[in-house]
């Protein structure tokens, strides 16, 4: 697992940040699955944002995997119990989202926690 910590970090953060930039350019549901509104762009852009400023360093883009995997895991679970909608209030998601979320938790500590310091 530990060859993969830096390539897992650098793809999400590249496909999160062009995912939040279309999610500005194209309607919802994006790519006709996914809901999306404003705040979830932006959440979107920022966590590829921050995948690509951590993806350089081991140490960081492990602790990125590792922290945005808890955080989606939390975020699944929470979907899964409100359902299609609004997420607390906050960000348009429905079930393909809840799935996405689920399987991006899954790799993100999968990789994070099974990685060995190189």
């Amino acid at each position: 697992m530990s060859a993969l910590v830096k390539p897992v970090t650098w793809t999400l953060g590249i496909v999160l940040l062009v995912i939040g930039i279309l999610g500005f350019l194209m309607d919802s549901p994006l790519l006709g699955l996914f809901e999306v509104d404003l705040e979830h762009n932006i959440v979107h852009v920022v966590s590829g944002l921050a995948g690509l400023a951590t993806a350089n360093s081991w140490s960081r883009a492990r602790m990125f995997l590792i922290v945005f995997g808890v955080i989606y895991a939390a975020v699944t679970v929470l979907g899964f119990m409100m359902g299609e909608g609004e997420l607390l209030g906050l960000l348009a998601i429905n079930q393909a989202d809840n799935f996405l979320h689920l399987a991006i938790a899954a790799v993100c500590l999968v990789v994070g926690l099974g990685a060995k310091r190189p």
